[in-house]
């Protein structure tokens, strides 16, 4: 049955063609397995709570009838500004309008949050920019430049709130530099979400062409609830695909965990565990909330634009496994740099067991792809990465997190990442272990690698399932590098960076290749430790053995520029003697102003270097769960397809294109 909404009926109505509801979330309470909500153009300012779920065979479907016609905002207008002083311009709120949930007195702030608690949920916003926050009424009235913003000139734009008790309202003071609030579109922020479920279980829903924007969502920890402007709650089979979500405070969609208050924010609230020994216990007390591939998870994102959110696009702590995340645009992510923590990135996924992510398009992130705990039966493939670093001219905030294209942290594999295209500073954090880095272009460093990990014990998995299998330290090693292009874009000279968590400083590694892996052991070098000759192995002697690195496989790269090889890879090519372009070139094609393609020659300097085809049974299994680098379904993996699908026949090149022509085609 089609169910109909339209914002600008003259009336409400009962859902009818001829007479509409006016809200999508009358549509949300009535809408049955195998319904169809097909909402018209218009701004619908609302919360939309689904109250029943869909059936795998008869999903619940809401869609714009024009693409991104329809808007779900969080946002109210805000009519009733009067001059200040200078540039600033002040209106009072009713805090009637907020109902239980006030943005200007809740602040962003919680588990795995190391900036200051000076930022509010809420958000002034001028013709759909948002303003930034002023930590009191003299700073707004400066409005200095913010020297973290990603955007200095827009950083001048601030607001500053206070409560008046007396007359119970919200006091909202902005500094507009100039634009006159009564003749601009100002808003602010009302509403915590757009577009999400309270109950748990609402699964198999379909949300399609949407423009879903400004809520005041809450920071996003992993031992928290996490709440996104739009997401499935704790449930399975939902669609989000075709719509453009924009000004999160906080995070776009999440696919994130089942709501439990006796381990929520419980290091900031108690401090007596530590937020490491919560989140082992968020993953057990999971099986209790129902955590298997029959009840949770199975998602689809697809097609979506994400963009301008403060903590991530897409964020997600179990309840996003065995979920695909494809061709999505996701950038401009945490440039405001007003918050900082350790859940920043356009996409920062915990266990994202057995969890796609192809063909997305991510840059202008402090982070691009950040996979934390659990990334077991991962794929990161035929995604696109570049720019995803701090601009040279913003001061790195305090308490604010390093910047790379990809982050795998704590995790046992297997984790797989192949044909994609990495073009920032630091390519890879290698915080983790059980990697498979096959048929890459890869123009950063690997950083941390044998390291940021300390002794935090974190599970793994039995195969393709969510049941726990074991808990183990992370050695390191255990990793496979095939077949990949090195670059040494960027300088080689090591990196200052601040801690995220204390103010201590170190460097890290801009030198670009697998030389990083010098001192770790081949197979052969590996399992020599264990051959004793008692019948009856000693246990003592081997336990230095059992905590050593695990072996790494390396072979078939190509380095350029400077990038260094690891010593002990047998097959490669290194050259030093010709100068290497590698940059993405934005156009506007075929009506897309984000079109690009690749400009490079590297593959004027590949001669006849030729490495070999790599499959599922040449990577082997990840060491702790044994488990193969294979495809959700069990089924094997040979790499014999590119970055764009093309077929890689007999003659087999380093990087993620099948030949020196592709290279030149559309990458997006």
């Amino acid at each position: 049955m089609n169910i109909y909404v339209d914002a600008n009926a003259c009336h409400d109505g009962n859902g009818l063609k001829e007479t509409p509801y006016r809200r999508i979330n009358e549509a949300a309470k009535a809408a049955m397995p195998g319904d169809v909500v097909l909402v018209a153009p218009g701004i619908y300012r609302e919360n939309v709570e689904p109250l029943h779920a869909g059936e795998e065979n008869a999903r619940i479907t809401y869609r714009s009838t024009e693409p991104l016609g329809a808007e779900i905002t969080g946002a109210e207008e805000a009519r009733n500004w009067k001059p200040y002083k200078g540039n600033v311009w002040v209106t009072r709120i009713d805090n009637g309008i907020f109902g239980a949930y006030n943005p200007y007195t809740n602040w962003v702030f919680g588990d795995w949050y190391f900036a200051k608690r000076d930022k509010h949920t809420g958000c002034v916003w001028l013709n759909d920019e948002a303003l930034y926050e002023a930590t009191s009424l003299d700073a707004c009235i400066k409005g200095a430049v913010y020297e973290c913003s990603w955007n200095p000139e827009a950083s001048k734009r601030k607001w500053f709130t206070e409560q008046d008790v007396t007359t119970n309202e919200t006091v909202i003071y902005a500094n507009f530099q100039g634009a006159d609030p009564t003749r601009e579109n100002v808003e602010i922020t009302v509403r915590r979400e757009c577009f999400l479920p309270q109950l748990n279980g609402i699964g198999y829903i379909t949300v399609s062409g949407f423009n879903i924007n400004k809520a005041a969502t809450t920071w996003a920890p992993p031992a928290a609830y996490q709440d996104g402007m739009i997401g499935p709650h704790w449930s399975k089979g939902w669609i989000i695909e075709d719509c453009e979500i924009w000004g999160s405070k906080c995070a776009g969609i999440s696919l994130g965990k089942y709501c439990d208050p006796a381990n929520d924010h419980f290091f900031t609230t108690k401090h007596v565990k530590s937020p490491t020994q919560r989140e082992r216990d968020a993953v057990c007390r999971g099986q209790y909330h129902g955590w298997l591939k029959e009840k949770v998870g199975s998602h689809i994102i697809r097609r979506n634009n994400i963009h301008n959110c403060e903590q991530g696009g897409i964020i997600g702590r179990m309840g996003g496994v065995f979920s695909i995340i494809e061709d999505n645009h996701i950038h401009h992510i945490n440039n405001m740099m007003e918050l900082g923590g350790a859940e920043i990135a356009g996409i920062k996924m915990h266990a994202a067991i057995d969890v796609v992510m192809r063909r997305n398009h991510i840059h202008n992130c402090t982070m691009g792809i950040w996979t934390d705990w659990e990334a077991q039966g991962t794929r990161i493939t035929q995604n696109l990465l570049y720019d995803n670093e701090r601009p040279s001219y913003a001061k790195q905030l305090e308490g604010g997190m390093m910047c790379q294209d990809l982050f795998v942290e704590v995790g046992h594999g297997p984790t797989l990442i192949d044909n994609n295209i990495l073009l920032s500073d630091a390519s890879l954090r290698f915080a983790t272990e059980g990697v498979a880095l096959v048929h890459n272009l890869i123009c950063g460093a690997f950083t941390i690698v044998g390291g940021g990990t300390g002794w935090r014990y974190t599970p793994y998995h039995m195969p393709h399932r969510t049941e726990v299998m074991g808990f183990m330290t992370i050695l390191h090693g255990d990793d496979r590098i095939y077949n990949n292009i090195f670059v040494q874009k960027w300088s080689p000279e090591p990196f200052l960076i601040r801690h995220d968590s204390d103010d201590k400083t170190e460097t890290e590694n801009r030198v670009v290749g697998t030389h990083v892996f010098n001192e770790y052991p081949t197979y052969d070098e590996w399992i020599s430790q264990f051959e004793m000759d008692r019948e009856i192995p000693d246990m003592a002697k081997l336990e230095p053995a059992h905590n050593s690195h695990l072996p790494v496989w390396i072979n078939g790269n190509a380095y350029f520029d400077g990038a260094k090889a690891c010593s002990k890879e047998k097959s490669n090519l290194v050259d030093d003697k010709h100068k290497v372009t590698v940059e993405v070139v934005t156009e506007d094609e075929a009506g897309d102003k984000h079109s690009c393609r690749l400009n490079t020659n590297i593959y004027d300097f590949l001669g006849d270097f030729r490495c070999g085809m790599i499959n599922t049974s040449i990577l082997g299994n990840a060491f702790e769960p044994d488990e193969p680098f294979e495809n959700p379904d069990g089924t094997p993996i040979t790499f014999d397809s590119d970055y764009l699908g093309n077929h890689r026949g007999i003659n087999v090149i380093p990087g993620p294109f099948a030949a020196a022509e592709d290279a030149a085609k559309r990458l997006w």
